[in-house]
């Protein structure tokens, strides 16, 4: 009964390796950059030795999980094969657990399992992508764009109270705000001794801070309630730092929670404290629209 156990652990483990090994191996094939493409060749090679070695104990083929194989695959072009490979290792990272019971009865497991996370980590870690040397300026878009608009979109709203006026006030402030940031990213970066380039930092400051700026009106052009408006674009703005959180902490490796709710407070807060800035203003100015 155990040994017809640790035989399907060892399976598992084979065809999670094969699995791994035809989803390095398309990356690689579809990547253009010579150095990406050579790493990627590397541990696609090394996935298929550990699939070789696991079949010497079960004596037959295991076949991939092609599902698995174009998920990852296609996540890794659409998001970024350093987000995409680490997000699968961290899925499968169940892995661990199966290589440990192994370990009991094969004490090569152990070793097999630490020299190939270690050997991955540092491969994963040496891959050049455009995306993550850039992530720091979509963060700058993406944060700026959620604290100012949120709050002006909360001070509009008690303001104006008229969804068609607020959307438009949204939009010409986002805007603004964006070729604000744009240049002045610009601009720090064309002061700073990188490799990074001004223009292009600049582009994915703008980006982010314009996608985040329609995501967070839309409500205002659909819909008449302004109240409900306002909560849905709350809504909107968690949606979008659930979204990029987790992306930074998959492909950063950084602590998700802890980031989550830092940017959630601090839009949040703010959100609150321009709602009741827009029903001052309002009383005090005696503004009736």
């Amino acid at each position: 009964m155990a040994e017809k156990k640790i035989e399907n652990l060892i399976l598992t483990a084979q065809r999670s390796e094969i699995t791994e090994h035809f989803v390095y191996r398309k990356l690689s094939q579809s990547a253009t950059d010579p150095h990406n493409k050579s790493v990627l060749k590397q541990i696609s090679d090394d996935e298929l030795k550990h699939y070789d070695f696991w079949k010497k104990y079960t004596r037959q083929d295991a076949k991939p999980n092609k599902l698995s194989i174009w998920k990852y695959y296609l996540i890794s072009r659409i998001f970024g094969i350093t987000f995409g490979i680490k997000l699968m290792e961290k899925v499968e990272g169940k892995a661990q657990a199966i290589y440990e019971e192994i370990s009991k009865y094969v004490p090569a497991a152990v070793d097999i399992e630490k020299d190939e996370k270690e050997h991955e980590r540092k491969l994963i870690d040496l891959i050049d992508e455009e995306r993550l040397k850039y992530i720091g300026s979509m963060v700058l878009g993406l944060n700026d764009a959620l604290v100012e608009l949120t709050g002006a979109l909360a001070g509009f709203t008690l303001a104006f109270r008229n969804t068609r006026l607020i959307a438009m006030a949204g939009f010409i402030t986002g805007i603004a705000a964006s070729l604000s940031m744009a240049t002045s990213e610009y601009l720090s970066t064309k002061s700073e001794e990188g490799s990074r380039d001004p223009f292009k930092a600049s582009a994915y400051t703008g980006s982010a801070y314009v996608m985040t700026v329609l995501f967070l009106i839309f409500p205002y052009v659909i819909f008449a309630n302004y109240y409900f408006c306002l909560g849905f674009t709350l809504f909107n703005a968690i949606i979008v730092i659930l979204i990029f959180t987790f992306y930074v902490s998959v492909a950063k490796g950084i602590p998700f929670w802890k980031r989550f709710s830092e940017m959630a407070i601090i839009s949040f807060g703010i959100a609150t404290l321009t709602f009741f800035i827009g029903f001052f203003v309002r009383m005090f100015l005696k503004i009736n629209l």
